[in-house]
């Protein structure tokens, strides 16, 4: 069929109207690809050309109180490779591979990857030594990049480890601090990025850009590196000792809530972590483990009872046969044949269980339970560290004369360590009880300001200060005179409390397995420090007059000569039991003739006489000072004129 010319050109221009629609849409399109998503698209390909070699932010240290670093970071350089730049594989895995200690195999399969990707010459090459660093950069093989790295320095070992924890191969907290404030800590990782091919070749008239890594914060803890060091000292002797299943300890600031130092035994290096069981570095006890506490429990039943005014300590008479017997159960003192007649003060000093049951049953269970969960027991204290166990309390609708008899003298009931330790810090403090923390304040790495400080925190009032003041007083005459005996310290008003639980096995209680405690503190008129001490199972003797009082007595007189906290001279007299070593006071020797030194000794002291003269000139110890009964006293005679003896000098 023959097509007219009319026709023709109306194709012909409808086909150019269809052209120009074209035409415009497209210029349309690229006008909006240029203008509109032109950003978009140069950054999408841009993202796909670029290339990062990462630089590590420096993790934030970890200081004690005083500012020593108990954690830091050291230089640790890292091995990479850029693949499609390796000139010569084959020659570089060769003398990479006795450097680094990988085989020539396995570094050539990582040099020979088919991508741009920069790749770490792992695990040999990852966080090696600034020597080794200095001896790759010296190779100045292509491809091969030393790049910047760190890795954590714990420089005292295995000190405070479970409060510090540990970080991982990527610098990761994974327990302890370390984990609970990653993310403070670590810090934003930097980078130089540079663009390139799909070959991995470097884009002409490209420029590096580098984002510098801004570091983490450093964190000041509360705790102070010689208190620490002081408990840790005690509880490895303990374990050699009394050949212990674990022990652990808590010093604690009670007017703030701040821990000055925590320790769990066994222990562990925060470097070598992989060298031990994970329930060792996994488990912090003092805040971990719950167990029946025994009768440092009794300071709680003791503090309800003087602010319920249910007893007074002094004119309150109560009779211990050796048992009690309620509720068809015959309940027993630790003493065979008990105290006899005794006074509450006496009830306290001698840890008598009767007694404390007579206490707890005038204050009646809705009572001494109120006050129980006051102290913070059957919750978390929370304190700033991960792990902390809440500890098992009756419910009340199931308490019974039974279960109020035993939770009187601290038996039925699990709590913990740093439970025991807030609790009766309040108990002793003025009646506050205190959140324990562990983070003092964090610092700017660079400007070494503090950015945000941590306030002691105020939970709630408890008992009164005239109650505390009667539990210090009633506590400090346990240390002097009572069976906290072995923790009395020449000079200073110590109070404290002994404790002996029974473990459970097996679901009754083991005749032979214990957990022996003590919590002591001092100045018992202004209290400065409270230290916790637990033994698991001692071998020999179980007691914790016996074997926990001497380890609490040690870490609180280094810690208060520590601290330079002065002595006191209004300190309750200690009582001595037979086969004690007394202590004496130094008496001033210096003008008496020889005569006169032998009758006012008393046998008191050994004498040690230097010089010649018929009259003391000087003496060692001064005058005043406290030493054991049987000391010897150095003196140094003379003449009375001159004050010196010939051919000697007077100290």
């Amino acid at each position: 069929m023959k097509v007219s010319n009319v026709t023709l050109r109306r194709r012909l221009l409808w086909s150019l109207l269809l052209f120009c629609v074209l035409f415009v849409a497209l210029m349309v399109r690229l006008a909006y690809v240029q203008l509109g998503q032109g950003k978009e698209l140069s950054e999408r390909a841009e993202d796909l050309w670029r290339r990062q070699l990462p630089f590590t932010a420096k993790r934030g240290e970890i200081l004690d109180r005083n500012g020593t670093a108990l954690a830091f970071n050291i230089s640790s350089p890292t091995v990479w490779a850029i693949p499609v730049q390796v000139k010569e594989p084959e020659k570089a895995a060769m003398a990479l591979s006795p450097l680094i200690g990988m085989s020539q195999e396995k570094i050539l399969e990582k040099l020979k990857k088919k991508k741009s990707m920069n790749v770490k010459l792992q695990p040999g090459g990852r966080k090696i030594t600034m020597e080794l660093a200095q001896k790759i950069r010296d190779l100045k093989l292509p491809g091969i990049i030393v790049a910047e790295d760190n890795k954590r320095y714990y420089p005292y070992g295995d000190l405070a480890a479970h409060i510090l924890g540990f970080t991982g191969i990527d610098n990761q907290g994974i327990t302890g601090i370390e984990q609970k404030y990653d993310d403070r800590l670590k810090g934003f990782d930097g980078n130089i990025s540079y663009l390139s091919d799909a070959g991995g070749r470097l884009m002409p008239g490209s420029s590096e850009k580098y984002a510098e890594p801004r570091d983490g914060l450093s964190l000041e803890l509360t705790i102070d590196k010689s208190i620490q060091s002081i408990m840790e000292r005690e509880l490895d002797q303990a374990m050699v000792k009394f050949q212990a299943r674990g022990a652990w300890s808590i010093a604690m600031n009670p007017k703030t809530g701040e821990i000055l130092a925590m320790a769990s035994r066994p222990g562990y290096e925060p470097a070598l972590y992989k060298e031990y069981p994970a329930e060792v570095y996994n488990r912090n006890l003092p805040i971990w483990m719950t167990y029946e506490p025994g009768s440092t429990f009794k300071i709680i039943t003791l503090a309800a009872a003087l602010e319920e005014k249910k007893v007074d300590l002094n004119r309150d008479t109560f009779f211990d046969p050796g048992y009690v017997k309620v509720g068809g159960a015959k309940l027993r003192c630790w003493k065979k044949g008990g105290h006899g007649s005794e006074t509450f003060l006496e009830v306290v000093e001698n840890s008598c269980n009767p007694g404390f049951v007579e206490l707890g049953q005038r204050l009646g269970k809705e009572t001494l339970f109120k006050y129980i969960r006051n102290f913070g027991f059957g919750s978390k204290t929370g304190i700033d560290l991960n792990g902390e166990e809440n500890g098992i309390l009756f419910k009340l609708a199931n308490v019974g004369t039974v279960e109020l008899a035993t939770t009187s003298f601290g038996q039925g009931v699990s709590v913990t360590p740093i439970q025991q330790v807030a609790a009766v810090s309040a108990a002793i403090n003025g009646g506050n009880l205190y959140k324990p923390f562990v983070s003092k304040a964090w610092i700017n790495s660079e400007t070494n300001m503090i950015v945000e400080e941590t306030k002691p925190e105020l939970i709630r009032r408890v008992i009164s200060e005239e109650t505390s003041r009667k539990v210090r007083e009633a506590l400090e005459s346990v240390v002097a005179k009572g069976t906290g005996r072995p923790a009395f310290i020449d000079g200073y008003r110590v109070g404290g409390k002994t404790g002996t639980a029974q473990i459970v096995v097996n679901g009754r209680y083991s005749a032979t397995e214990h957990i022996v405690s003590f919590i002591g503190f001092a100045p018992a008129d202004d209290p400065q420090i409270v230290v916790y001490t637990a033994v698991d199972n001692p071998k020999g003797v179980q007691f914790g007059g016996v074997v926990a009082a001497p380890i609490v007595q040690n870490i609180l007189e280094d810690a208060l000569h520590y601290m330079k906290v002065p002595q006191r001279k209004d300190q309750i007299t200690k009582e001595y039991k037979y086969g004690e070593t007394k202590i004496v006071t130094v008496p001033d020797l210096v003008g008496a003739s020889v005569q006169d030194l032998y009758e006012d000794l008393n046998m008191n002291f050994m004498l040690s006489k230097s010089g010649s003269g018929t009259t003391v000139v000087s003496q060692a110890p001064k005058p005043g000072s406290r030493v054991d009964q049987g000391a010897t006293i150095r003196i140094y005679m003379g003449s009375a004129e001159t004050g010196t003896g010939v051919g000697d000098k007077a100290p």
